[in-house]
């Protein structure tokens, strides 16, 4: 088992930088898991963990190694890609034991190995079948299995689920955290899925254009976002932004957001100014509405017009207009019932709103 740090790490191809210094430590046995939009740098930070893509500057450390130089081989990690990279002639038990037997284990050893990890991930009914006779979900086990079956130091994971469709990705998701808390390995996770993201990881690793936007626990940046982009990148539906105009009187803070007021609680961006721009962030799961607005303070309620609903079950979205501009987004019990152009009392939780710079787009806090 093994702690990775990730020192001013760098990659270029040819003049162009694409991941730029960065800075990261992973505790032993954590599960990190790196997301954000296609282009931004994960899976080129994931391959120079593994070694399959040279770094231009800084330092990769994994336990109390520089690894910089050493081969893929050397490194004691496993990784699990997006596509399986199955041996479509091999059954599963020699998929699996494949790496075991370029390592010279004995043939008994091999089979044992591949046994017990076969339990683990409930493959003992397929060992004996080939790759094409499997499912998406069970291909997805195999590939698990053969990164496990060489207990490495740290498991690398390349979008694994995103071949999967929803329902198989539920079901794996759940199984890659019962396998982590079963193994307790360092693991370093890339997905463009937020679902995932914040579902599996210990902690979340935020990047845009090659740069780390935020770390921490999937709650962490999902109540106190750093940026306008963590606030709409994690959360589904995103937070809502409206642009708002600070406001104090008799020492109150408040702001104004068109023709509605939205109180500003105590300890909360306390260096802005009357008068100030402002950007309001309000998660959609924070509009309450039916019993659940009884729980929240008069003062923080109001009134809207629905707009659209959205009924998913357990759960529903509207859209809903107040004071005729301000649209909002939120995300209500299901068994709240609401129709187009039905006008509805609202509540807001004030205090879990957060406040942006409109120049930098960076939280006030």
């Amino acid at each position: 088992m093994a702690n990775v740090q990730l020192k001013k790490v760098i990659k270029r191809y040819g003049s162009v930088e694409v991941v730029h210094g960065i800075d990261l430590e992973i505790q032993d046995n954590e599960f990190i898991v790196l997301v954000g939009p296609s282009g931004c740098g994960k899976s080129t930070v994931l391959r120079m963990v593994a070694g399959l893509e040279e770094i231009s500057g800084g330092e990769i450390v994994i336990g109390d190694r520089v690894v910089n130089q050493e081969s893929p081989k050397d490194r004691n990690v496993a990784m699990v890609f997006q596509n399986y990279a199955l041996y479509p002639h091999m059954s599963v038990r020699e998929n699996m034991g494949f790496s075991l037997k370029m390592s010279k284990w004995s043939k008994e050893d091999i089979n044992a190995k591949v046994a017990e990890v076969a339990h683990i991930l409930e493959l003992e009914p397929y060992l004996d079948r080939k790759p094409s006779e499997l499912s998406g979900g069970q291909r997805q086990r195999v590939a698990m299995g053969r990164a496990m079956v060489r207990e490495p130091d740290v498991f690398l994971f390349d979008e694994p689920l995103s071949n999967l469709d929803a329902q198989l990705r539920t079901q794996m998701r759940m199984e890659l955290r019962k396998m982590h808390m079963r193994l307790a390995t360092t693991t370093i996770y890339v997905t463009h899925d937020q679902i995932e993201a914040m579902t599996l990881a210990d902690r979340i690793v935020i990047l845009k254009d090659g740069h780390i936007q935020q770390v921490g626990t999937p709650i962490d940046v999902f109540e106190d976002p750093n940026n306008v982009f963590v606030a709409q990148f994690i959360g589904n539906p995103p937070m809502n932004i409206l642009e708002g105009v600070c406001h104090i009187q008799d020492g109150k803070r408040s702001v104004k957001v068109g023709a509605s007021t939205f109180p500003v609680i105590d300890g909360k961006a306390e260096a802005l100014e009357d008068g100030a721009p402002v950007l309001v962030g309000l998660r959609p799961d924070s509009i309450k509405m039916g019993d659940n607005i009884e729980k929240l303070p008069k003062e923080w309620w109001c009134r809207g017009e629905v707009v659209v609903s959205e009924i998913l079950g357990g759960q529903s979205h509207l859209e809903i207009v107040v004071d005729g501009e301000n649209q909002l987004i939120a995300e209500v019990e299901g068994r709240v019932i609401a129709h187009p152009g039905e006008i509805v009392p609202i509540g807001f939780e004030f205090d879990r709103m957060v406040l942006f710079d409109p120049e930098t787009t960076n939280a006030l806090r």
